[in-house]
């Protein structure tokens, strides 16, 4: 069993193990000595007390962790001993040099150089990172903040809210990329920084020379130092790919929520569209913040993730952190699927309503004519739509929902009397819930003269959303009785309305037509065919306003086009002589 103390390093409490603490007490004691009497002696022993203090930090897994002699004989051999470096070889320059330790090679970590600052010390910091002139790096930051609508302003205060500065001799030196122990600290305290990158290039190229020398390199270890090199100007470029699209989709989420979400201050017509269909109950504030959450939170560890790969001692954000967002995103998430299973369910089923009525027409000689109601002067509609769904006002200027989903049907009626069937359909979460719906849906028709009007649009109350609501209306018109489709119908007639032309929907608009026996339309007074006939009565070009028809047959083969509103039709094929 050994005995502990907790010691005070650099305003940093560790425990350590007795033993250790006897070792490391006259690590510390021989070093004093070593400076006693030299300029800035107190500065130099208060850094490498706090570079220690920085290594035992990395070694320790939790604070609570013991630190043993393993831990003092590693940060000593990184350190190194005093007698190890001379100290003052300016003043004992006439005895042989000692061999010093060769030095750890280290990679330069990013700081805000604070000595060399204008604004945070970013650019200054970045200069020693990148090997770059901060002069360059400056004009480039101005130039993304004038050419990008500010994002080089935005990444110049990320950059100083998330880069720490270089405070202490081992940050200073870390940032240069020079190896933290004694003789480095000594010597930058001793000299200063003014001269500091000329004294670390001379190194280096001393470095490159006797390696050169040496012929240590072979040809295939520079190809791999060069492919490696592309390697990690690729993963630079990778994170500075992932740091533009996280920040800019951040900033997009940000002013989309404070905006739209929370404070309505641009109308945009997302927020109507949502007013439409959304009938989960959730104001269109809460939506808002969990769309930030849930799509902003993977985005935001994107930009991380950028930074981690550009920066290389970026501060954590910590576990609490890490899981905090984490629980966010999975709630966000969550609560978005429910009430998206919600929302999915209000289209799940369809209802419908009818109603059948007699209409009595006092002269039942008349031709009967079906005509929209004109409702301009009653409605004014919004541009947002669901569908054929949308916003509109009254002329007392209340707020409903409004379609021109509205077909028209002809049947022939089973009795002498013409007969008016309404459907009403819409969708809902249950068959009730959806008849309901269809019941709310206000659609209105009137019977003047020999003319049924009928309202163009349907409408229905705001409360009760855009689920699918339609109307069908079926006009039951006797044997005999005459028909006629104002231009007004003209979007309105629904498919399959048999007749002896086979105009297809709009075609039927503006002629006279005759229910026969068979329930099948008959014109009276459509143009007649116009025949190219060749002889045989086989061969026809119709043009008219409903399109182009050609039919041209001969004894061998035939061919039928037709075009109008639907498209093109063709048809084509050999004749039977048998």
């Amino acid at each position: 069993m050994n005995k502990t103390v907790n010691i005070n390093l650099a305003n940093t409490l560790f425990h350590i193990d007795d033993d250790a603490y006897n070792k490391l007490r006259r690590y510390l004691e021989s070093i004093k000595r070593s400076f006693a009497g030299t300029t800035g002696s107190d500065e130099i022993i208060a850094d490498i007390e706090a570079r220690i203090a920085e290594l035992f930090l990395e070694k320790m897994e939790n604070e609570r962790q013991v630190i043993t002699h393993k831990e003092v004989d590693q940060v000593i051999d990184v350190m190194g001993q005093p007698e190890d470096y001379m100290v003052d070889e300016d003043i004992f320059e006439d005895e042989p040099k000692k061999s010093r330790p060769q030095q750890e090679t280290r990679n330069k970590k990013l700081y805000r150089d604070i000595d060399h600052k204008y604004i945070g010390g970013v650019c200054a910091g970045l200069e020693h990172y990148l090997g770059i002139d901060a002069l360059w790096i400056r004009l480039i930051f101005i130039l993304l903040a004038v050419f990008t609508s500010g994002f080089g302003l935005i990444a110049y205060i990320l950059l100083w809210i998330l880069v720490p500065e270089a405070v202490t001799t081992s940050q200073k030196l870390d940032m240069r990329g020079e190896p933290v122990n004694i003789s480095n600290i000594e010597r930058k305290v001793k000299e200063g920084f003014d001269d500091v990158a000329d004294k670390v290039k001379s190194v280096d190229y001393e470095k490159m020379g006797n390696k050169v020398k040496s012929s240590s390199k072979t040809f295939f270890d520079t190809i791999g130092d060069i492919i490696l090199f592309l390697f990690k100007v690729f993963g630079k470029f990778i994170g500075i790919l992932l740091i533009i699209i996280g920040a800019a989709t951040l900033i997009g989420l940000f002013f989309a929520l404070f905006t739209v979400g929370m404070f309505d201050a641009v109308h945009f017509p997302g927020v109507d569209f949502y007013e439409i269909v959304n009938t989960t109950g959730a104001p269109v504030w809460v939506v808002s913040i969990l769309l930030f959450f849930a799509v902003g939170i993977p985005f935001f560890f994107v930009l991380y993730l950028g930074l981690k790969i550009l920066v290389n001692n970026l501060k954590s954000i910590g576990n609490i952190a890490k899981f905090t967002l984490l629980g966010l995103w999975l709630i966000s998430v969550g609560i978005l699927i429910a009430l998206g299973i919600r929302q999915a369910a209000e289209f799940s089923n369809t209802g419908s309503v009818h109603e059948r009525n007699e209409l009595t027409m006092e002269n039942v000689s008349d031709t009967l004519v079906i005509k929209m109601k004109n409702p301009g002067y009653e409605y004014t509609r919004d541009d947002v739509h669901f569908g054929r769904m949308s916003f509109a006002y009254d002329q007392n200027d209340k707020r409903m929902l409004i379609s021109d989903d509205v077909e028209i049907r002809v049947r022939k009626s089973e009795d002498s009397l013409v007969n008016i069937t309404v459907r009403k359909d819409a969708n809902g979460s249950s068959s009730l819930a959806a008849r309901e719906r269809a019941k709310k849906i206000d659609f209105g028709y009137e019977l003047v003269g020999n003319q049924i009007i009928l309202d163009e649009y349907l409408t229905t109350d705001t409360s009760n959303k855009a689920r699918n609501q339609e109307v069908s209306v079926t006009i039951h018109v006797p044997e005999g009785k005459m028909v006629r489709f104002e231009q007004s119908t003209k979007y309105h007639i629904a498919r399959g309305i048999e007749n002896d032309r086979d105009y297809y929907r709009s075609g039927i608009v503006g002629y006279l037509w005759k229910m026969d026996k068979d329930g099948e339309l008959k014109c009276l007074d459509c143009p007649e065919l116009e025949d190219t006939d060749d002889g045989d009565g086989n061969n026809k070009i119709i043009i008219n306003e409903d399109g182009i028809d050609i039919d041209i047959k001969d004894n061998q083969d035939s061919f039928q086009m037709k075009i109008d509103e639907d498209g093109i039709k063709m048809k084509a094929g050999q004749k039977n002589n048998n």
